[in-house]
C-alpha cells in the first residue's frame, strides 16, 4: 500500500490537534508525542502536525509566515454538499477561518478553510453525474 504524509509545522500541536479532528482526522498514538500529532484522514493519507521547532530540524530552510502568503492548498473529497458544510462549520468553531466564499461550480461545491496557522484546506463535494 502506498501512503502520502504531508508535514506541517505548527505553533500549537494539541489546538491543531483538535482543529483537525474537528474536520474528521483521527489520531494515531503511535506516531504521536509532545512535539508532533499524527492525525489520519484514511489508509492512504496521514497528516503530520509539527512543532516549529521539530519541524526546523528537518529543514534548513526558514519557515513562511503561513497566515499571510500560500505555497499550496489540499483538498479533502466528501460525500455530500453536507458534509461540505458540517466539516466547515465545526472548523470554525475549532478556529480556523473561511479565506473565500463557498465556490459552486454546478457539479462541484467548494469550501476554504484556514487551520489556526494559516495552512489552508479546501474541502470539496462533487456530483459527477452533473458533468
Amino acid at each position: 500500500m502506498k501512503q502520502i504524509f504531508i508535514n506541517l509545522p505548527v505553533e500549537n500541536p494539541d489546538k491543531s490537534m483538535n482543529f483537525y479532528s474537528q474536520l474528521g482526522f483521527k489520531n494515531k498514538p503511535e506516531f504521536t508525542d509532545d512535539h508532533q500529532k499524527c492525525m489520519v484522514w484514511s489508509d492512504e493519507f496521514y497528516l503530520m502536525l509539527m512543532s516549529f521547532e521539530k519541524f526546523k530540524s528537518y529543514s534548513q530552510k526558514p519557515l513562511p509566515d503561513f497566515k499571510n502568503t500560500i505555497g499550496s492548498y489540499v483538498t479533502l473529497q466528501v460525500d455530500s454538499l453536507e458534509q461540505v458544510n458540517e466539516l466547515l462549520h465545526r472548523g470554525l468553531l475549532a478556529g480556523g477561518k473561511e479565506s473565500i466564499p463557498m465556490l459552486d461550480e454546478g457539479f462541484m461545491q467548494l469550501r476554504r478553510i484556514e487551520d489556526p496557522d494559516g495552512h489552508t484546506w479546501d474541502v470539496v463535494f462533487m456530483d459527477l453525474s452533473k458533468l
